[in-house]
């Protein structure tokens, strides 16, 4: 199978670096050098690289900025090449380029393929490129949270899927008691509203307001409020057009306009534009006599009795008073009718909601018992044969006799779910505590990895670990940063031997200070820092032959023209050729 493969970091002002590139290649890479020469800043690109935090104090004194740039070849299809496609980044020729850029203010940026991406991006795509292990992932393995983690990937769907069910049927047990505290913290807040809709929804009903009532009401008030006005206007108008029956002598319009129709039409027969001027006189007559008749009616119908006048001020003040408390007008009112019984049968149906939620509650914490159950008894299951294959990787590490074993428990809680019939505490991931443990020797108890465990025995586990890891869960490219911390001898041959293994299948890169593990490796960088302290271009260069058995005698005994350690690292290189 095609894997991801790092290829080459280039690394610029950052901490003793000023400008290195540090060159990789398929298998196994060790990277060694005295210390303090800038090893670990490997470890801190790499980071950086793959969405890690920006330090400020990462950057070189002087520089304006630090630089991480890396390619990493990676097979079409991969789901890193669809992520990085789907964010605009470009492959170049199979070869996905990633920049990381940190100023000395504690700006971050980050590239990908070309495009300016979210530094959260990079972290994404770390999960399916690199497993990065150093001395802080091993205080991390010490976590029960971690190790429950690590049983769950080392499963894979035989936990997955039971994991999936139980955290769809959390989620809505949350959500459901969630509901269930308001309704209940919220019952005097909730009733207090239902009596406001019930008080204002009565006042409302009482008068019973129209739609547009209140305009009408306001004309009719303006009519009545001026009749004799208005009467006296339209009697005195009805006058002028059509005369006054008590001056019969007086002219009027109607009088008028009939004589110059008259007059026209004698004469009409003669000229057409005449007749035409003849016939709009006529029609003016026509509606003058309209306008005259509808006068005389207006005056006759209105009513200037005061009582109805009353009546109207007095709907209008009722109106006023709905107004004022529900909304601007009586449009706005009936909104607030109709939208505050939508609300209070909202608010009445609470005892029937309450009833439901809690046959629901009870109902999926009896699911959720069930379903922990299935999960509990998967990761048991699988922790029985995760701890196998640790033993045995263990075996090949030098501790033949250790035994690795977990231990799954509950905690009992009155107000958990029930599980094996008894209630225990319960989470997003289920009941189960998890815990790593160890006997380092036959007779010797099981003890949690972080009381049963020295450092070097620690740092063996972490990499059993991450071996099984391998053979279910591979990761294109991992890097370790003193695995082999507290180990020598012939533990610290074995672990060589075990990377160059997992080395086989992975990229492996191990920053390390022990020969017995650098000679393993395929490929052996050396960091070295010039006269002044930096680490330059040449400062990482890639030993071979005479160089790398120098570089072993230095690691041995700290001379590298001792004939005893050169004898001593050419061993170890014939040992490394001959298990390869």
């Amino acid at each position: 199978m095609v894997m991801s493969v790092l290829e080459e970091m280039r690394i610029r002002s950052l901490g003793v670096i000023d400008d290195a590139v540090v060159e990789l290649s398929p298998g196994f890479t060790a990277v060694t050098g005295e210390t303090g020469a800038g090893k670990t800043m490997v470890v801190t690109s790499l980071g950086l690289l793959l969405g890690g935090r920006a330090d400020p104090a990462l950057v070189r004194i002087g520089a304006k900025n630090a630089v991480v740039e890396g390619r990493i070849s990676v097979p079409d299809g991969a789901s890193a090449v669809v992520r990085a496609e789907e964010a605009g980044a470009e492959l170049d020729d199979g070869v996905l380029l990633i920049s990381r850029t940190v100023s000395a203010e504690g700006r971050s940026r980050a590239h990908l393929g070309g495009r300016s991406v979210p530094v959260g991006l990079l972290a994404e795509l770390a999960d399916d490129l690199v497993a990065v292990h150093g001395q802080t992932d091993q205080q991390g393995l010490l976590k029960l949270s971690r190790q429950r983690q690590a049983l769950d990937r080392y499963a894979g769907d035989a936990v997955a899927v039971p994991l999936a069910k139980y955290a769809g049927a959390y989620r809505r047990l949350r959500a459901i008691s969630t509901e269930l505290d308001e309704i209940t913290t919220r019952a005097r807040e909730r009733a207090q509203e239902a009596d406001m809709l019930r008080f204002g929804l009565d006042e409302i009903a009482a008068v019973e307001p129209r739609p547009g009532e209140d305009v009408e009401l306001a004309a009719e008030a303006e009519r009545l409020g001026h009749a004799e006005a208005l009467a006296s206007a339209a009697t005195a108008a009805h006058a002028a057009l059509a005369g006054n029956p008590e001056d019969p002598e007086g002219i009027d319009a109607t009088t008028l306009v009939a004589g110059a129709h008259r007059a026209l039409e004698a004469v009409r027969s003669h000229d057409a534009e005449l007749g035409a001027l003849a016939g709009r006189i006529g029609e003016i007559g026509i509606l003058l006599g309209d306008v005259a008749g509808e006068l005389a009616g207006y005056a006759d119908d209105l009513d200037a009795d005061p009582l109805r006048l009353s009546a109207v001020e007095e709907r209008r003040a009722a109106l006023t008073a709905l107004t004022r408390k529900y909304g601007e007008d009586v449009g706005a009112v009936l909104t607030w009718a109709e939208q505050g019984a939508a609300r209070l049968l909202e608010l009445d149906g609470d005892d029937d909601r309450l009833g439901e939620l809690t046959a629901e509650r009870d109902a999926l914490r009896a699911e959720l018992g069930g379903l922990a159950q299935a999960l509990t008894d998967a990761r048991t299951e699988a922790a029985e044969r995760f701890a196998a294959a640790v033993t045995a990787e263990l075996a090949s590490l030098a501790m033949p006799h250790a035994r690795v074993s977990f231990e799954i428990r509950q905690t009992e809680d009155p107000e958990g779910v029930e599980v094996g019939g008894r209630p225990v505490s319960y989470g997003p991931a289920g009941v189960d505590e998890v815990e790593l443990l160890l006997a380092p020797h036959p007779g010797a108890p099981p003890r949690p990895i972080a009381k049963g465990a020295s450092g070097g025995e620690l740092s063996r586990v972490m990499l059993a670990v991450e071996v099984v890891f391998a053979g279910t869960d591979p990761v294109p490219t991992y890097l370790f940063d003193e695995v082999d911390a507290g180990v020598g001898g012939k533990a610290a041959v074995e672990i060589g031997r075990r990377l160059a293994k997992l080395a086989k299948s992975a990229q492996v890169v191990v920053v390390t200070h022990l020969p017995q593990v650098a000679a393993f490796a395929d490929r052996q960088l050396l960091v070295e820092k010039t006269d002044d302290g930096s680490v330059t271009r040449s400062g990482v260069k890639v030993l071979e032959g005479e160089e790398r058995v120098r570089e072993l005698s230095r690691m041995l005994a700290g001379q590298e023209d001792s004939e005893t350690a050169r004898a001593h690292a050419e061993e170890l290189l014939a040992t490394a050729r001959a298990d390869g």
